[in-house]
């Protein structure tokens, strides 16, 4: 789950960017390292974090969030396998916080239902940083438990899930929960800077955008004798569409963010094009290695989407925004030329390395000590639905409205989570496989 460190920034709907109002980017926008330092001296509540999902990116997320604030410990963890839980509370553990992590063995839960152990603990805070397919019910369990929720993304992988993310967001609001999602771009002060301007008039009309993730191939562990098919499925998440939504939702979600965040809209149409040349092999599951997308938005602005997982080729991660009086590009200095042009200056330079994964936490911690909890879950799952609705489109050569993703009746993900057989769905042919 690799995620660029290019610029990037937060974006409301365009009636809080008319309104001036700002929810997670308004926070977001102080990221500084004077505020940084503030926020870690000034807390006195303590955050008591609860893991779900122990990977790569469960390590770094809890990792990040004892960083990122003074009073915050990690008090309880849980998985479905043994050796991720154990592997990563010995590395943080041993790591720069490892004074804050206090997991005994009662703490520490295994299995399809881990989740419910965690909440069910004294925490304040729950990290979910599992496959996407099972986050949407974890967020829905911890919102209704009355817990914080930092939450990676991608949340959802079809309708059902997405709709679910949908509504613990409004859930969260009611009960004035924090909500964050890990598109930490949001938290980027280059980013936030650039977008300011851009929804400031720097660009005038928007017309077009393009945006980009032109990557080689990813992980993949080889399958074991001991493996039944879901142990298979779920230790090698990224390859099947039903745990990580295609690579298109897992990874291009972060670029189709800035294209949302920027034009201030949602797409309302879809036509996108994909296949599986070089990743053909069995062991990389029934999933794409790359998409191209025609994003359709209001006032007939149209953005060229481009992801790709195949080595040899051309490598670009980037997001490009062309309007009436100007453009902007995430690549080099992340300026904006035009009739009001503009480049970062070096203290902006500066603040805009401070890591945007660790700054979320520090903005989502300091919202619920000043009793303003961050809600980051609208234009999150906005996003989410954008990348289903280009995968959609391109599995079925259709295409696909705003209305169809999100109103799908198709759930990917099995109605019964268990260790046992589980039959690889095929390779989604355009013109053949359908809308549901």
């Amino acid at each position: 789950m690799s995620d660029s460190k290019d610029i990037h920034m937060d974006r409301s709907r365009r009636e809080a960017i008319k309104s001036g109002a700002a929810t997670a980017a308004g926070a977001a926008v102080l990221a500084t390292v004077g505020r940084l330092r503030a926020a870690s001296a000034a807390g006195s509540d303590e955050i008591r974090v609860g893991l779900i999902g122990c990977g790569g990116r469960g390590a770094g997320a809890a990792g990040q969030a004892l960083r990122a604030a003074k009073g915050v410990k990690l008090v309880a963890m849980g998985d479905t396998f043994k050796d991720r839980l154990d592997g990563t509370l010995k590395h943080l553990k041993e790591g720069e916080s490892g004074a804050l992590v206090d997991v005994p063995a009662d703490r520490q839960f295994i299995g399809f239902d881990a989740y419910e152990k965690v909440i069910a603990q004294d925490v304040n805070y729950v990290i979910i940083a599992t496959p996407p397919a099972f986050k949407a019910p974890m967020i829905k369990a911890a919102i209704a438990a009355g817990k914080n929720v930092f939450t990676e993304k991608p949340m959802a992988v079809d309708g059902p899930t997405i709709r679910m993310c949908f509504e613990a967001g409004a859930e969260a609001k009611r009960k004035n929960l924090a909500l964050g999602v890990g598109l930490q771009r949001h938290h980027q002060k280059a980013y936030l800077e650039a977008m300011k301007r851009i929804h400031g008039g720097a660009l005038g009309e928007i017309t077009s955008g393009r945006c980009y993730w032109l990557q080689k191939e990813l992980w993949m562990k080889p399958r074991q004798p001991a493996w039944t098919d879901m142990e298979w499925q779920m230790r090698n998440w990224l390859y099947f569409a039903w745990l990580s939504g295609d690579h298109i939702v897992e990874q291009h979600i972060h670029n189709i963010d800035v294209m949302n965040w920027g034009i201030g809209a949602h797409p309302v149409a879809a036509v996108a094009m994909g296949g599986r040349q070089q990743r053909i092999d069995p062991a990389y599951g029934h999933i794409y290695d790359h998409f191209a997308v025609d994003y359709e938005y209001p006032k007939d602005v149209h953005v060229m989407s481009l992801c790709r997982q195949i080595p040899g080729c051309h490598n670009q991660i980037s997001e490009h925004l062309v309007g009436t009086q100007g453009r902007f590009d995430s690549t080099g200095d992340g300026s904006i030329k035009g009739k009001k042009s503009w480049t970062p200056v070096a203290a902006d330079a500066k603040h805009a390395n401070l890591d945007p994964y660790l700054v979320e936490h520090t903005d989502l911690i300091e919202s619920i000590r000043k009793g303003k909890p961050n809600n980051e879950m609208q234009y999150s799952a906005e996003s989410n639905l954008a990348a289903i609705m280009g995968r959609i489109s391109a599995y079925t050569g259709k295409r696909i409205t705003w209305e169809q993703a999100l109103e799908s009746k198709e759930s990917l993900v099995p109605a019964k989570l268990a260790f046992g057989k589980l039959a690889t769905p095929p390779v989604a042919i355009p013109g053949t496989t359908d809308i549901i």
